[in-house]
């Protein structure tokens, strides 16, 4: 899986911001061969407005390629992707943090779903497995500061939360550089993957990304291990090979932090 940093459309009318990215939907089949499903929330998804993600959200159905943390109204971008292999379901949930909130979903209308709101988000983690019977519960987070390799208190405190409120691992990005990882009560937090397919950067930090990899079973993530990868000048990612980190195996250590290479 992955986030999806853009909205897939040919409609709607670029927001006032920064930065507005836009992808043809021709792109969709491509994406579909390499990945299995997307989490929507981040802060580009609202660039070219509603019409525009409800209508990415209609190709990507066609398409038949999964996504969450995004829907047609709030209940539906706060449902989980459900995931079955060999007897286990997951749950992944997806939230974005980082403004603008104008993108966020509401009653009867399209957006992503709203991270903030700590309340909701621990009501949606208890409810993947009341609910849905999600045997893993794994939350996508798109938060923290751009370019800042550390976490924040904010993301330390709340990943925490979710892990005692009942979720396996926390797995973050958007600062677009890595932030790290650490263990708690014997679960993973990834803070921030870093870039993985972004051009118009130039630090070797802004280009340097990790993939995550987890052997998941029902006492949840039993091992896992991130990959660096190299961003090139055309921003395509190319695996490290010598850049794995070190951090992996289940632990009941209270409090541990890795970092990758």
């Amino acid at each position: 899986m992955g986030n999806l940093e853009c909205v897939v459309a040919t409609g709607g009318t670029a927001e006032a911001k920064p930065y507005t990215f836009r992808a043809h939907p021709r792109t969709l089949p491509v994406l579909a061969r390499h990945f299995d499903g997307f989490s929507l929330a981040n802060n580009h998804s609202g660039d070219f407005g509603e019409a525009a993600f409800a209508e990415q959200l209609a190709l990507m159905r066609a398409e038949g390629l999964p996504y969450f943390g995004g829907g047609d109204d709030l209940e539906a971008a706060h449902r989980p992707w459900l995931i079955e292999r060999n007897g286990l379901r997951i749950a992944l949930l997806g939230y974005v943090e980082f403004k603008p909130r104008s993108f966020e979903a509401g009653v009867g209308r399209p957006g992503v779903a709203w991270g903030s709101e700590d309340e909701q988000v621990i009501e949606d983690i208890i409810a993947a497995r009341e609910r849905y019977d999600a045997d893993i519960v794994i939350p996508f987070m798109h938060w923290g500061w751009e370019e800042e390799g550390e976490p924040s208190e904010r993301q330390k405190r709340f990943a925490r939360e979710m892990l005692d409120a009942g979720a396996d691992m926390v797995v973050g990005a958007h600062p677009h550089v890595t932030q790290g990882a650490e263990i708690y009560k014997g679960k993973p937090i990834v803070y921030s993957l870093g870039n993985f397919l972004f051009n118009g950067f130039e630090t070797e930090a802004t280009r340097t990304g990790w993939t995550l990899e987890a052997t998941l079973d029902r006492n949840g993530v039993a091992s896992w291990r991130t990959r660096v990868v190299r961003l090139d000048a055309d921003g395509t990612p190319h695996p490290d090979a010598d850049g794995e980190s070190p951090c992996g195996k289940r632990s009941d250590t209270q409090a541990q932090v890795c970092h990758g290479s």
